[in-house]
């Protein structure tokens, strides 16, 4: 091969083992048949989260997985796709899954969450989860049931006293 094309290609390499380091969630796509517009749209809804599309060719991209100590993906990488690279595990799978429900053009195949393959079923589960600011605001709430029931019974047994 042409040593121009080999540097084009480990250059490729390069940025996706860069850019699957900085991410916690990458999310294999397939788009088929949506047009510029489309594609358009879903980079200016990922990018408002701070999450990239990118299109490289399937070799390439398990190439730059592998190097990263990540095998498995098998089928999911097969056919014309998209990769979307989240810094959030969570927040990338959940505008990902809300552009495919008005966009059927747009097939979740499967990805990579902090590491780990998962299959397409298991992306819709993590995008159902809350973000991390509706968890923080869920503990916060735990911590503060126990403390509001002792203020509620102390000033109950104040009241009575009076």
């Amino acid at each position: 091969m042409n040593q121009e094309i080999l540097k084009a290609k480990a250059a490729i390499v390069d940025e996706v083992v860069a850019s699957a380091k900085k991410s916690q969630s990458i999310i294999v796509v397939e788009y088929r048949g949506m047009n510029v517009a489309q594609i358009t749209e879903l980079r200016r809804a990922l990018r408002k989260i701070d999450a990239t599309l990118g299109i490289y060719k399937n070799s390439l991209f398990e190439r730059a997985v592998g190097t990263l100590g990540v095998t498995g993906l098998g089928a999911t990488v097969e056919g014309p796709n998209a990769f979307v690279f989240s810094k959030d595990a969570i927040a990338g799978p959940k505008a990902v899954v809300s552009f495919a429900r008005r966009h059927e053009l747009l097939v979740i195949k499967g990805g990579i969450v902090e590491g780990q393959v998962v299959s397409a079923a298991q992306i819709k589960t993590v995008a159902g989860l809350p973000g991390r600011q509706g968890l923080i605001s869920m503990f916060l709430s735990c911590l503060q049931g126990p403390i509001r029931q002792f203020a509620a019974t102390v000033q109950a047994v104040a009241d009575k006293q009076n």
